[in-house]
């Protein structure tokens, strides 16, 4: 093999793709090709490196320079300046005031993170399987195949203290041990790569990224609990998750590390792929095996449990991807290793997905029990612009929303579950001082009653009722009671509903009710939205004595609302107004504003209607 001088390692995450990567390859390619160096130069994809707020970002080796924001147009100086004269172009590294961080372990977004599951992302090249065995790929599966019982196995995942990373937390190895233990055949393991929570990309990233690390994960997980057959269950809207898992199940036919007698063993084992077409409820297990059996994605009641009587009513074993993802480090470094990660019964580490209204947002691995303050300051960078952190949801759409009291809260299983929030699959939403909480709480309710398969009543019309009043709240409507109401409402759903959606989905409610009271009381006692979200409950004003007459309001205003002149200023009828805000941007003196309630003139109005209605 011809080793070539350079190695561009170029993020082709989703999120650096978003942001024209694929562009930048090509421009690359043209470049480098006019310098006739093209035979020095070896450009890799990879998956996705962490810090997607600054994608497209790029790795130079051997100097491991790393690059950030890069547009096309910087691409000529960076291939002049670094490939053809050996000097790095500093103003497209990352920089603040003091530094200027050259290299990737400089920066300071991975300063608190430990790769385990994402050790290879953004690393090596994802189509290649030469690659992933060069970094100790597939070792694991060729040791416990040749030097341990599928009980020996069981108890190395005991010993290192790994739960489902989907969410629930389950013992991984009981789990295990539960189906080893069926009398029956055949056995099958799934990896549920449904992941549908808003703003979560963790799964999608590892199976983009690292597709054999998942594979050989699926094959510990098989020869422990004696399964002959594996299914890939990922979401459709994947497309390339997809063709990166089918890749290299193909890839591990050719080498013989998938099909019979692998490694020489008795053990045989083989995978394939089982699209989904994006139910939420499909991430709950056995919706999912439903799906992958042709029927309608609905969950069953337990038990009987999957690992008794999982797909085709055979004993079958469903692990989430990144759960899939940890285990071949496992084996390689030892359960103590990874036990000493973590704190009480929550081990190793967790990827998280971080979004919303702070520096950092992207793919990020830490060890559990980080403080969230560590992991939105230090990992994140902070809130972003001037705004002030309010709070951070966690858990996806069915989590809870903690406040800037538990910013010191360790991240474990058992303290987030306590505060009212959960570990979830791993989505983290950062929120600013501008967000209304009863919005949020009325935001990921409404993705929840969408996206129930109204197999069960309570989630079916439960959900539709909390919503309905949480629109009442939020339009001026809400009335003293409804607190009360979605509390007791919220509790009745989470112990009567079907699956785990249904049981999760009011946490939203619950937590905002339980940290943000006030803020309910203020849309209900008040009719005014604290935060000027809700547009029922605000209005625009003029302040007539910042008004020059200009008209631009005026002009600009859609449903020609405001009038007025020059010498007698401009004024707003409240009635017509449709609060769309463009005549506050469009002010050259400031002198429009976003007032909190509703406008006397519309309060005086309803309370005739009111009026009316009751006599009539």
């Amino acid at each position: 093999m011809l080793y070539k001088r350079t190695d561009v390692l170029l993020c082709c995450g989703s999120g650096c793709v978003s942001a024209g990567a694929h562009k930048i390859k090509q421009k690359l390619i043209e470049e480098i090709a006019r310098f006739e160096i093209s035979e020095e130069i070896n450009i890799i994809e990879t998956g996705c490196m962490g810090p997607c707020d600054a994608g497209p970002v790029m790795l130079v080796y051997p100097e491991g320079v790393f690059y950030q924001k890069l547009t096309v147009e910087d691409v000529p100086e960076l291939v002049e300046e670094h490939f053809m004269k050996g000097r790095p172009v500093k103003r497209l590294m990352l920089q603040d005031k003091e530094n200027v961080y050259e290299t990737k372990k400089e920066l300071p977004f991975y300063q608190k993170q430990i790769k385990v599951a994402l050790e290879n992302c953004g690393h090596i090249n994802p189509d290649s399987i030469d690659e992933y065995i060069a970094e100790n790929g597939y070792e694991a599966i060729g040791t416990i195949l040749t030097e341990m019982t599928p009980e020996q196995t069981i108890e190395v995942v005991k010993a290192s203290g790994l739960r489902g990373r989907g969410g629930g937390g389950f013992p991984t190895w009981l789990k295990w041990n539960l189906t080893a233990q069926v009398e029956d055949s055949p056995k099958y393991v799934i990896c549920n790569g449904d992941e549908g929570d808003p703003g979560a990309f963790m799964d999608r990233s590892l199976m983009e990224g690292d597709p054999h690390r998942v594979l050989e994960g699926m094959m510990i997980a098989a020869y422990a609990t004696g399964a002959s057959k594996g299914y890939f269950y990922i979401r459709a809207e994947y497309p390339l998750a997809i063709k990166r898992i089918r890749q290299a199940i193909s890839q591990a036919h050719e080498y013989s590390l998938l099909g019979d007698n692998i490694f020489g063993s008795k053990f045989s084992f083989d995978a394939e792929v089982r699209t989904g077409a994006g139910a939420f409820v499909c991430g709950e297990e056995t919706a999912l095996i439903a799906s992958i059996e042709g029927k309608r994605g609905q969950p069953t009641p337990k038990p009987p449990f999957p690992s008794v009587q999982g797909v085709w009513k055979k004993p079958t074993t469903v692990n989430n991807v990144e759960t899939l993802a940890n285990l071949s480090t496992i084996f390689r470094k030892g359960a103590e290793w990874f036990y000493s990660m973590g704190v009480d019964t929550s081990r190793g580490t967790k990827v998280f997905a971080l979004t919303g209204d702070i520096k950092n947002t992207g793919l990020v691995e830490v060890p559990m029990g980080i403080t969230l303050r560590e992991l939105i300051y230090d990992v994140g960078g902070g809130m972003s612009g001037d705004s002030k952190f309010k709070a951070v949801q966690l858990g996806g759409p069915s989590g809870g929303c903690l406040t800037i009291e538990h910013l010191d809260t360790p991240i474990t299983y058992e303290t987030l579950k306590e505060k009212g929030a959960m570990m979830g699959s791993g989505g983290v939403i950062v929120m600013n001082d501008t967000n209304c909480m009863v919005n949020v709480a009325k935001f990921f309710l409404e993705f929840s009653m969408e996206e129930s398969c109204g197999k069960c009543t309570p989630c079916r019309l439960g959900l539709k009722h909390l919503h309905k009043i949480l629109e009442d709240i939020t339009s001026g409507n809400g009335k003293n009671g409804d607190i009360e109401m979605l509390e007791s409402l919220g509790n009745s759903i989470i112990e009567t509903s079907l699956c785990g959606l249904g049981k999760a989905a009011p946490n939203p409610v619950l937590s905002t009710i339980r940290y943000f009271r006030n803020e309910y009381e203020a849309h209900i006692q008040h009719k005014s939205c604290p935060e000027k979200v809700c547009k029922p409950l605000m209005h625009y004003t003029i302040d007539k004595n910042k008004c020059i007459g200009c008209s631009l309001c005026a002009r600009k205003c859609p449903v020609e609302c405001i009038s007025g002149s020059r010498q007698d200023k401009y004024s707003i009828h409240q009635l017509d107004c449709v609060k769309c805000g463009n005549c506050m941007e469009v002010c050259p003196v400031k002198a429009i504003s976003k007032v909190s309630g509703i406008s006397s003139e519309v309060l005086n109005y309803q309370q005739q209607l009111n009026a009316r209605n009751l006599y009539e």
